[in-house]
């Protein structure tokens, strides 16, 4: 028996998460938290508790309380704001006999910022998409047209994103940003994304890796999806694994441009579509039991071939049930 600690349960990879463990091999407690009391990812928790935003002050103590009140054996985040604070206050959990199923925290440094990210693609000899942080709105227009993509360097889940059709559009945003931007060239289209999930050995290799050819919804999650298995898409992944060594769950998201898979982001977590991986036979929580409490590499799973879509469904509570 394991107890494992899944914060964010009341968001897409949180809940997530807890489903995927409830389907995993291994007889788990979960102990779900979110800042939300009525959590929907409650009802699927064995335990619940509600939890403190990552940014306050009081974020490790509380967390430390819950994984000593609960005898934690390992703590899985849902939400990417939990990563950074924990990474942050990393040494004040050392004291504690967890796991934390964390990734490389160099990974994470440069991940977080989409710019380091493609300074670090560049610095490896690999093709990126034309992108810039400075110069007059007429130099980057010649050199990547219009409309062209304005992004937050630090931002997930496509949030942020604008596309800029004119130097009002431009100027408007850069005051927004506060100059915490970049401009990149718009390539592929909606109908050529891809998201590659690989767990991570830290030694340059992963374990297994599953790609989606998928299509987002407003929220910047996967809305529909279908399972790929393209070797130039395999080839360019383990590349990209060999050069960033990262550790455990990680998600490499790409577009599909003038015959190249060309990297739009990293990110060194568990993604939001861990449920849809996990309905095709591949199970991030299951792998983090494996490497992070039994210290082993995570078995081969069997890949079902298929797509998904993804619809609201509702939780109701009635009255009559508090009776």
């Amino acid at each position: 028996m394991y107890n494992i600690l899944v914060t964010g349960v009341g968001a897409i990879i949180g809940y997530g998460i807890v489903h995927s463990l409830r389907q995993s091999q291994y007889n788990v407690t979960i102990i779900g938290t979110d800042i939300y009391e009525d959590a929907v990812g409650k009802e699927w928790c064995d335990f619940f508790e509600q939890g403190k935003i990552a940014s306050s002050l009081d974020y490790p103590q509380f967390l430390t309380d819950l994984i000593v009140k609960y005898d934690i054996d390992l703590v899985i985040p849902g939400i990417e704001q939990d990563i950074d604070r924990i990474t942050k206050e990393y040494e004040y959990f050392t004291k504690l006999n967890v796991k934390f199923a964390i990734n490389d925290m160099q990974l994470i440094d440069i991940a977080n910022d989409k710019w380091l990210t493609h300074l670090a693609l560049i610095k490896n000899k690999l093709n990126v998409i034309p992108t810039f942080i400075e110069g007059s709105y007429i130099e980057i227009e010649k050199k990547l047209g219009i409309p062209m993509l304005l992004k937050p360097r630090k931002s997930y889940a496509s949030k942020g994103i604008y596309k800029i059709q004119n130097i009002e559009d431009y100027n408007y945003w850069k005051f927004k940003l506060c100059n915490e931007f970049m401009v990149q060239k718009i390539v592929g289209d909606i109908d050529s994304e891809y998201t590659v999930a690989a767990f991570g050995l830290g030694d340059g290799t992963s374990s297994q890796k599953i790609s989606l050819k998928r299509k987002l919804g407003p929220d910047g999650a996967t809305a529909k999806a279908k399972v790929v298995d393209i070797v130039q898409l395999n080839n360019t992944v383990d590349k990209l694994v060999s050069i960033f060594k990262p550790v455990g769950p990680t998600n490499f998201q790409f577009r599909y441009h003038e015959g190249e898979f060309l990297l739009l982001e990293i990110n060194p977590r568990i993604s939001s579509s861990t449920s849809i991986r996990n309905s095709f036979g591949y199970n991030e929580a299951e792998m983090c039991i494996d490497f992070y409490l039994k210290n082993k590499t995570p078995k081969i799973y069997e890949i079902k071939n298929g797509s998904a879509i993804r619809y609201v469904k509702e939780k109701i509570y009635y009255d009559s049930d508090n009776i």
